[in-house]
């Protein structure tokens, strides 16, 4: 069974939803990368989550939704847009806080579980994490899977954790 197979299993799909809408993004020229869980199993080894996050540029969010509410359900938030695909329990995130915009420019192509996409430098992959965690409205399960990402990237990017808030940085001694 291949990457994409097993996430598609466990995903519910009879087609391959996330491949569609990698497709349809490059298909459509639309600035983009992912970040969130998905970004952090571009740089460590995966933990498979059934969510994906992605940033997209702003001029090119409403045409994109436009195309996308012909086949699938958007739930509009403060900060996101949330994809529905029926019959999938797969989740499209797009992060709309515009602290994420700059990301795009230096993200690049990744492998990620089979699939090839633009994923959020490294740096710009953790100091979304740190952001995640830093915020007390979200559910204590969510802050603490961002801290989990956040150890996983650290472990393996030692040099980074000079980009940790104190708060953070004392939790490594």
């Amino acid at each position: 069974m291949t990457e994409k197979e097993f996430l598609n299993r466990i995903a519910g799909n009879n087609t391959d939803i996330l491949q569609q809408f990698i497709d349809l993004l490059r298909k459509m020229e639309v600035p983009y990368c992912v970040i969130g869980g998905l970004a952090v199993n571009a740089y460590v080894e995966p933990v498979v989550s059934l969510d994906i996050d992605i940033v997209i540029a702003v001029h090119s969010v409403k045409k994109l939704n436009e195309r996308i509410e012909t086949f699938a359900t958007l739930k509009k938030f403060t900060h996101s847009i949330n994809i529905v695909f029926p019959g999938s329990d797969l989740r499209i995130q797009i992060q709309t806080d515009s602290r994420y915009q700059s990301f795009i420019d230096r993200a690049a192509i990744k492998n990620v579980l089979g699939y090839q996409m633009n994923v959020a430098a490294v740096e710009d992959v953790l100091k979304g994490k740190i952001w995640a965690y830093s915020d007390t409205q979200r559910r204590n399960s969510k802050r603490q899977k961002d801290l989990a990402d956040i150890f996983r990237i650290v472990e393996a990017y030692s040099d980074l954790i000079t980009s940790l808030p104190d708060s953070i940085k004392q939790m490594f001694t």
